[in-house]
């Protein structure tokens, strides 16, 4: 049933399109009822929790079918992908390497690309991955990463800022919306990386330059 819906970790537009059985998500995120909702989050694949989002009822088309016959109808919906990109703190691809993603009950493997990417289509239900990558030895070498979908929050939240230093090797520690000593050590480390004003202030310059660096 079409509602408002209050926004926890772990969701997002797929997932909640998913859930209610709505094509993709964007017949939510172009809804008139969420006007404000786009003005607030003007990048659809990031919401924070507690924001309000009106899930519409299903769209309904009617279908010309022979009669005294069983059909059977399905419905087509936008596939939902997820990219992750290997690099070094210097931003420096990991290229060619192999890797293992684990998502679900899904073990997905290969190589990065040349730009250390990764990249499959995924189920939009999925809250979790283990991204697992090995260097070429002797002796051969692994690094992995535990992972939470859908819980990356907007880049205006300390929550939000400390997810992307830590992402980008700018150790900010707990992920915890406290804009403590250790987050802002991790602020001027990257302000200083990127020839921004070192101040240890997450504003509004140095938030746009994390969002661009880390790709949302």
């Amino acid at each position: 049933m079409p509602g408002w819906h209050t926004v926890v970790e772990g969701d997002c537009l797929s997932s909640l399109a998913e859930q209610h059985n709505l094509k993709d998500w964007r017949s939510i995120y172009h809804h008139p009822q969420n006007g404000a909702l786009q003005q607030e989050r003007p990048n659809p694949n990031v919401l924070a929790p507690g924001d309000r989002v009106y899930v519409p009822d299903r769209d309904t088309q009617a279908k010309d079918a022979a009669t005294d016959m069983k059909h059977t109808y399905v419905l087509a919906r936008d596939q939902t992908t997820l990219r992750i990109v290997a690099a070094d703190e210097d931003g420096k691809p990991y290229q060619q390497l192999d890797y293992q993603l684990t998502i679900g009950k899904e073990v997905l493997k290969g190589k990065t690309d040349d730009q250390g990417k990764v990249q499959h289509i995924i189920d939009a239900g999925e809250t979790s991955a283990v991204f697992t990558l090995w260097w070429p030895g002797p002796p051969l070498r692994r690094c992995t990463w535990r992972m939470q979908l859908g819980h990356l929050d907007p880049v205006t939240k300390v929550t939000g800022i400390q997810a992307r230093l830590n992402n980008l090797g700018h150790k900010a520690g707990p992920v915890d919306g406290v804009l403590g000593p250790e987050t802002r050590a991790a602020v001027r480390s990257f302000q200083e990386k990127y020839h921004l004003a070192v101040d240890g202030d997450p504003g509004p310059i140095t938030q746009s330059k994390l969002e661009a660096m880390h790709g949302c």
